[in-house]
């Protein structure tokens, strides 16, 4: 798959992204007005972004990332105010308490508060749910039976 090298340009300024995290992958999505001539480099450590918006003001972003991604499950999607790439995690089920590497974060990464979810706990209060709703039946099967109904008045005589 021979990819096209992205070329740092002369003039250009980061493109204002947020993202989130999730069990199997992370969103990251590039606001930028009306984009044209998009191109994206997913590479297993880092990915590059390079693009234009309606105006002709050029956008490029380096982004070095926490943890490698597979790059053949990655994908990227072009929209009318945004760019939005999904990472699909290498380790899978694996927090990523931030998007770089660099515990430093530049100015034009934040966090999408809106869709982020603790799924790390997700599971547990899950099993928790479950196993006080079994214990309530088991015990109601136990318990409080009483003697059973008189059911003669549903013959149909």
């Amino acid at each position: 798959m021979n990819k096209i090298k992205i070329v740092r340009p002369e003039e250009s300024q980061p493109a204002r992204a947020i993202w989130y995290d999730r069990k199997k992958y992370v969103t990251v999505n590039f606001i930028v007005h009306k984009p044209k001539d998009v191109q994206v480099d997913i590479q297993p450590d880092k990915m590059i972004l390079y693009c234009k918006n309606d105006t002709d003001d050029v956008f490029y972003n380096v982004l070095p990332f926490y943890e490698n991604v597979q790059i053949n499950d990655s994908r990227e999607r072009v929209y009318d105010r945004s760019i939005h790439i999904l990472l699909r995690k290498l380790k899978p089920d694996y927090s990523w308490p931030h998007l770089q590497k660099d515990e430093a974060r530049p100015s034009w990464i934040s966090v999408d508060f809106d869709n982020w979810r603790d799924w790390e706990n997700e599971v547990e209060d899950g099993k928790e749910e479950f196993d006080m709703y079994a214990d309530m039946i088991k015990e109601m099967t136990t318990k409080n039976k009483g003697e059973a109904p008189d059911m003669d008045d549903l013959d149909s005589d």
